[in-house]
């Protein structure tokens, strides 16, 4: 259905990733949003990967409450 996925994907950076967001209806009327990082790193990115999925992890939380809460005060 259109509107409910958005895939977008870099090869800049230490490592080429997509990132893939999906948006689903809940039971109780509100929205589901899932985001999904996938890449391979190669050289120096394969030292440092557990580091950098670890800082993704924490970047992506950040700007989804961000994102949450800019929705919710446009809602109201």
């Amino acid at each position: 259905m259109e509107g409910e996925r958005f895939v977008m994907s870099t090869a800049e950076g230490p490592f080429p990733m997509e990132t893939t967001y999906t948006w689903s209806d809940t039971a109780s009327g509100g929205t589901r949003m899932t985001l999904r990082n996938q890449g391979e790193p190669t050289g120096f990115g394969q030292l440092a990967a557990p580091m950098m999925a670890r800082a993704m992890r924490r970047a992506n939380l950040k700007d989804l409450r961000t994102l949450k809460r800019l929705l919710e005060n446009a809602a109201t």
